[in-house]
């Protein structure tokens, strides 16, 4: 009979979003993959989880995807985790699963913590619909894909790091308006999180003087429909009529 993969949220922060699913899997799996086994340990360790690990990263996954699908197929239950939140977003976890999937082998993925959905909902921005950017390209194809958000219909989200935050929201503020409306959540369930709300304009400043730390989202409201209009031939885009 073949095995399964499991893919298994973690914390993004508190430790107490861990859930009892999630605890309760790892310790009946035969192998946990984990981004970092370093930075793994002591989640384990705090939840008394002492499954065999072994790493699974964007370094390796090409290497071992092979290996890790005929350990399912022959019968083994495997966990994957990142560092933190849901593996797949922004994470590794998507080659394995793919790999799986098209094997026929059953994968099951736990509901769990991730910071887009909670940097999403502390906005104050509509998010009926939403578009998720991951990190953009720090050179080849970034200014092609900050046009193509600059005409984004929905409200979108973006990771970034606190130290290129200064930077991305100044070229969000070029190519969407210094006045979009915007926010920027760091450090999602941790001791010191925030969410700074305001204008692109204001943000790109403030950010400029003060330094973030930890991890941050970008959430920016979409474009207005009569703005989209008047820029689509600009931006080879067109709005279809229902």
């Amino acid at each position: 009979m073949a095995g399964k993969l499991y893919v298994v949220p973690t914390p993004v922060g508190n430790l107490g979003d861990m859930t009892p699913r999630a605890v309760e899997v790892l310790r009946s799996v035969d192998l946990i993959l984990a981004e970092d086994t370093r930075t793994s340990a002591p989640l384990l360790k705090k939840f008394d989880i002492h499954t065999p690990m072994a790493t699974h990263h964007k370094f390796n996954e090409h290497a071992t995807v092979g290996s890790l699908r005929e350990r399912i197929a022959a019968g083994q239950t495997v966990a994957l985790i990142s560092d933190a939140g849901t593996p797949g977003i922004s994470d590794p976890g998507f080659m394995l699963s793919r790999e799986c999937r098209e094997a026929g082998l059953e994968v099951e993925t736990l509901p769990g913590p991730t910071a887009l959905i909670p940097a999403l909902v502390n906005s104050g921005l509509p998010i009926d619909r939403f578009a998720f950017e991951g990190f953009l390209p720090p050179k080849k194809g970034r200014a092609t894909r900050l046009a193509e958000l600059g005409v984004e219909p929905r409200t979108f989200a973006i990771y970034e790091s606190p130290l290129r935050v200064a930077k991305t929201l100044s070229e969000l503020a070029e190519v969407c308006g210094s006045d979009r409306a915007a926010s920027v959540s760091r450090e999602i369930s941790k001791l010191h999180e925030t969410t700074r709300r305001g204008t692109l304009g204001e943000l790109a400043e403030f950010f400029a003087a003060n330094q973030a730390k930890g991890e941050i989202v970008i959430v920016v409201g979409g474009k207005p429909a009569p703005e989209r209009s008047e820029h689509k031939n600009k931006y080879k885009i067109q709005d279809k009529e229902e």
